[in-house]
């Protein structure tokens, strides 16, 4: 019984670091050198038909 107890308490622990390890990894990820452009770029997706929203290229695009 003592040694399930310490194996679960080793998994938990181990899982823990893991999803730790992700999360750090994760965010170093999304704010890695060279990515302003694109992060700029895709926050600016609702405004780029701002000008012209009925404009007549997304009409043939469209159809």
């Amino acid at each position: 019984m003592e040694n399930t107890s310490l194996l679960s308490q080793m998994a938990e622990n181990w899982m823990l670091l893991a999803m730790f390890t992700l999360f750090i990894g994760a965010i170093l990820w999304a704010l890695r050198p060279g990515t302003r452009a694109l992060h700029r770029d895709t926050a600016n997706i609702p405004f780029r038909n701002e000008d012209h929203p009925g404009s007549s290229e997304t009409e043939e695009l469209q159809k």
